[in-house]
């Protein structure tokens, strides 16, 4: 199946990029930074080379997208952040894409978000007044920054995509949610959390990638029939 999961995507992706749309606002969210464009693809050896920097294998619906589709750029948000092997640079490059340590990928992503109790009573821990010379404040600080930011809380997986504002999504590449899609709300005082299927479950990349493009082309089919022919 995986050999055929991606055929004809890159092209449909490019497509998009010559769709007319009427002036002002796009009517899809995101494309401004990717333009509907893809990266090359990877070749079958640097793939290998990613893996053993990382010491796990790839996903196979992600591994298979770098090899038939592209390495990154057009995708959900704003775009995919590309798989590279530049010396000097990760092996992920965009906004925050260098937070994952890839020292630790092999380990079992932990798959837990924080409990929402939890998660309100440290947030009561904060000061009205967040000022950087408050002791008060910056022992929150220190607290919120290990219990939420901590490498622990995200081993295991890499961030894949900005939703803006410093939100992302992150690829889980080991342990029981392999292959499978999180959001990160940290920076909006939120937590990690399953990028819900729609069936009780989180999205796969494959699943979460395709409904991106199918979603993606409706709306652009809707909004290039209502753009006036001149």
């Amino acid at each position: 199946m995986d050999d055929q999961l991606w055929v004809g995507v890159r092209e449909r992706v490019e497509a998009l990029a010559g769709v007319p749309t009427q002036a002002g606002r796009h009517p899809v969210f995101g494309p401004g930074g990717h333009g509907f464009r893809l990266d090359p693809v990877l070749s079958p050896a640097a793939v290998v080379e990613v893996e053993a920097r990382i010491g796990v294998e790839l996903p196979q619906e992600y591994r298979t997208f770098l090899l038939q589709v592209g390495a990154g750029g057009a995708g959900p948000a704003y775009g995919l952040y590309p798989a590279q092997l530049k010396p000097g640079y990760p092996l992920w490059s965009g906004h925050n894409a260098d937070t994952a340590d890839y020292s630790r990928l092999a380990e079992a992503f932990p798959a837990t978000p924080l409990d929402p109790t939890a998660l309100r009573t440290l947030l009561a821990r904060c000061p009205p007044e967040e000022d950087d010379r408050d002791p008060d404040y910056l022992a929150f600080l220190d607290r919120w920054n290990e219990v939420m930011w901590g490498p622990h809380r995200t081993v295991g997986a890499i961030p894949l995509c900005s939703l803006g504002d410093g939100r992302e999504q992150w690829l889980v590449l080991s342990g029981p949610e392999r292959g499978r899609i999180w959001n990160d709300d940290r920076a909006d005082h939120g937590d990690l959390t399953p990028a819900p299927d729609g069936s009780g479950g989180t999205v796969t990349f494959a699943r979460w990638y395709l409904d991106w493009l199918d979603s993606t082309e409706q709306r652009l089919s809707s909004v290039r029939d209502q753009v006036p022919d001149f």
